[in-house]
């Protein structure tokens, strides 16, 4: 089920703003976006521009020179639009990715907004990331911001789970080079459930619960009611994984609450103005809801 459409008046000092990636038909962005300029007022647009992977150098001289005022980034153009860019925040550089774009004086510069949306949950419900030794499945660009944000947050020890075992070690050493406090360490994915019993926190960073029929990440018994489980993917809203989790009384918190995060940095950075996120995620979770509800026929 696609995001309902919201009525936007345009003039001629309307200021664009919108999604580079490809492609984008699920995207929730546009949504969470103009829902928040509705509700200051805004006279801005924020739009999808579905941009193949061979026309990126092309769409970003060009939404420039068209004016645009910012965007968002997203697979698979992440890693691939540093090089085009002006300017990179330091968290950027450090996570080698961009996500958010602000485009100031026809100059473009890029900052990764991901970290800061990962964590926003935790610090909602209180949870100090320096007391919780974390599992992060996965070891690709989500994975690797997750990690990112976690050991500059203090996490003190951090086990990435990855089906291809070297590229979970090659990014395993990275990180215990730039953060020597911390224990960071690789296994493969087939004893991530031996990692969970020695962890607080689990992270799910593959697209594994994207679609019906997915394979099992961990084994049920694994999970105890002391952990935290955050499952990156937002649709489904409640993934297989965040409902096994539950039926082990553990805490779960679905992939939109990083979504959000991360899109309500990015809107103060483009506007200097507060995200308006109670009103937004009411309005996304309803709309999740129901879209779970009508594929599974209830």
């Amino acid at each position: 089920m696609s995001a309902p459409r919201l009525s936007v008046p345009l003039s001629g000092t309307t200021r664009l703003y919108g999604l580079m990636g490809y492609p984008l038909g699920h995207s929730l962005s546009p949504f969470m976006h103009t829902l928040a300029f509705h509700h200051h007022g805004l006279d801005s647009l924020y739009v999808p521009f579905p941009v193949p992977p061979t026309r990126l150098p092309e769409a970003v001289r060009g939404a420039v020179a068209l004016g645009v005022q910012g965007f968002n980034v997203t697979i698979p153009h992440k890693e691939a639009i540093l090089p085009l860019l002006d300017e990179l925040a330091p968290e950027a550089e450090l996570m080698g990715a961009v996500n958010t774009v602000c485009v100031v004086d026809g100059r473009t510069r890029g900052h990764n907004t991901d970290g800061q949306g990962f964590l926003q949950p935790l610090q909602a419900l209180s949870l100090r990331v320096s007391e919780l030794p974390a599992l992060v499945l996965g070891a690709g660009g989500a994975a690797r911001a997750v990690a990112v944000a976690l050991l500059q947050a203090g996490c003190p020890a951090l086990t990435l789970a990855n089906r291809t075992y070297e590229r979970g070690e090659r990014l395993a050493v990275a990180l215990q080079q730039r953060f020597p406090h911390a224990q960071v360490r690789a296994v493969p994915l087939t004893r991530a459930a031996d990692s969970a019993a020695e962890c607080r926190l689990i992270v799910n960073a593959t697209a594994v619960g994207l679609a019906s029929g997915q394979a099992e990440l961990l084994p049920a018994a694994c999970l105890r009611a002391e952990h935290i489980v955050y499952d990156l993917v937002y649709r489904p809203l409640y993934t297989a994984l965040l409902q096994t989790a539950r039926r082990h009384e553990a805490t779960v918190i679905p992939g939109i609450e990083m979504l959000l995060g991360q899109g309500a940095v990015a809107f103060q950075l483009w506007t200097g103005l507060p995200f308006p996120m109670d009103l937004v995620r009411q309005k996304v979770y309803a709309l999740l809801t129901s879209s779970q509800s009508a594929q599974s026929g209830q």
